[in-house]
């Protein structure tokens, strides 16, 4: 007669199925999270007047952008006429090669996107101004 051998069992787990379904979710979740951005919408806040930016020696160089989204700079030939942002970063670098210790600000509208004050302190930092300040409304207190 024919005996069969009783096979014990197997007490291991293979766990290669598993290393594939982790390395999959590691790409989706490697590929998508770029992807997600967090945001708030908030109103800022009005300041009282401070010292951090002394600039009573110098008066800054001020960017502006208007609720329209033109953009304007306080020096050069005229002060109120609307340029483009590469513009702006070239009169402001001319600027900064007469005086490098003036400081520059952005004065952006309340309505315009805050893509467009991000927009304008990249060409500002291409054009290779060291800093930049943001100008906020003065707030009576009390």
């Amino acid at each position: 007669m024919y005996h069969r051998k009783k096979r014990r069992p197997v007490a291991e787990i293979n766990v290669v199925p598993y290393i594939d379904v982790m390395l999959v979710l590691l790409i989706i979740f490697m590929a998508t999270a770029p992807l997600i951005t967090h945001g708030v919408k908030v109103d800022l806040p009005k300041m009282e007047e401070s010292d951090l930016v002394d600039t009573k020696d110098t008066p800054p160089i001020i960017a502006s952008i208007d609720a329209e989204g033109k953009y304007y700079v306080s020096v050069g030939t005229d002060p109120e006429e609307p340029m483009e942002a590469l513009d702006v970063a070239a009169v402001i670098k001319l600027q900064l090669m007469k005086n490098p210790d003036v400081p520059v600000m952005i004065k952006g509208s309340g309505k315009v996107s805050y893509q467009e004050v991000l927009l304008l302190m990249d060409f500002l930092k291409n054009a290779g101004v060291p800093s930049v300040g943001l100008m906020t409304e003065s707030f009576e207190g009390n």
